[in-house]
């Protein structure tokens, strides 16, 4: 049976280890922690040690909610998406991740973006910003049935 990821990083210690730093990082950082400020950092650690897990081949259930209905009253923009990016490429970094496992789960990333932000770009345009969270203050109804990944 072919190893997966998971395994090759070390398994549940490991993940959990590098995701406990890099969700600290994020709440911490001055860019986006503001994001945070009301969140349950238990929780959203465990979500993403669940999403990471399960990307990285670990019979792992996430059990969170789809992103883009966990981001949607979030008005994320493109920078910050890249801001949080950056965080998680030097903290793979310090963690002596292996390339080919950085690389996966930065293209993951990557990939998650159009559920996080609409931003393609990584701008901060602050009227944009505001903009979009009047509109999703209107007319977000977490009720409404919505695809993609949970969080």
């Amino acid at each position: 049976m072919a190893r997966t990821l998971y395994d090759e990083l070390g398994g549940e210690p490991r993940l959990r280890e590098i995701i406990d730093t890099f969700i600290d990082r994020v709440f911490e950082d001055r860019m986006i922690g503001f994001f945070f400020r009301n969140a349950d950092k238990k929780r959203i650690k465990e979500m993403e040690f669940q999403l990471t897990a399960r990307f990285f081949g670990a019979d792992v259930e996430y059990q969170g909610r789809p992103l883009e209905v966990a981001h949607a009253r979030h008005p994320i923009m493109g920078g910050q998406f890249a801001r949080r990016l950056q965080i998680l490429k030097e903290t793979l970094e310090r963690y002596g991740v292996p390339p080919h496992i950085q690389e996966a789960w930065i293209e993951h990333t990557e990939r998650l973006r159009p559920l996080i932000t609409r931003d393609a770009g990584s701008d901060c345009d602050p009227t944009t910003a505001r903009e979009r969270a009047q509109e999703n203050s209107k007319g977000s109804g977490e009720g409404s049935e919505v695809r993609g990944k949970r969080h």
